[in-house]
């Protein structure tokens, strides 16, 4: 019985969360992904779907997913439209790393039943749509500029993460994130000292 209340539960989230998809697009303008994400959390939580732990721990995760997804369709957008050889490897790097993020975030959020952005937020597309704007050296600065900022941002909220998440596989997932993170960081600065030096 337990067994089947729980799937029943499972099952709602996923209703309610295909829901939202579809009223958001029905609308003229869509809802930002990481806000339908959120709701769809709230309303878990307060059918018991999820914990209140967990719900305030959600916003780690989502964090996290939208930098995934950030990082990687700017890293493609590189790719595209630079020459320089520095930028590729960087995007290469990023476009890989936060796929296999993702891929480690994606089954820990299932599990614990936190829905996730289902695609770029309206901050990733506001930051492409910049940087799409952009050619030749300016655009290899900013793309820089964009990366140390981000990693900046991200290694500040998995800190927090790992130190006040309530779960503790939140907890350890995020503190095995960081080194990584502040890898990308390094490499990151390199690329930005390079571009600053040459300009």
């Amino acid at each position: 019985m337990k067994r089947n209340l729980k799937t029943g539960k499972v099952l709602l989230g996923a209703v309610v969360l295909s829901m939202f998809f579809a009223f958001s697009s029905c609308k003229d303008k869509p809802e930002d992904t990481k806000d339908v994400a959120e709701e769809v959390n709230d309303i878990n939580e307060d059918k018991d779907v999820i914990s209140d732990s967990i719900e305030d721990d959600s916003k780690y995760m989502i964090a996290a997913a939208e930098t995934d997804m950030m990082e990687i369709e700017l890293g493609k957008l590189a790719l595209g439209k630079t020459k320089n050889a520095k930028v590729k490897e960087l995007a290469n790097m990023m476009i890989d790393q936060h796929k296999k993020a993702s891929e480690k975030l994606k089954p820990l959020a299932a599990s614990k039943n936190v829905a996730l952005p289902a695609a770029l937020t309206d901050k990733g597309k506001e930051h492409y749509d910049d940087l799409n704007k952009k050619a030749g050296k300016d655009f290899d600065e900013a793309y820089a500029d964009m990366m140390v900022k981000g990693h900046e941002d991200a290694i500040s909220k998995m800190k927090d993460a790992s130190e006040d998440a309530k779960d503790a596989e939140v907890k350890q997932w995020a503190a095995a994130m960081l080194p990584t993170l502040n890898t990308h960081l390094e490499h990151s600065k390199m690329l930005q000292d390079q571009i600053n030096k040459s300009n």
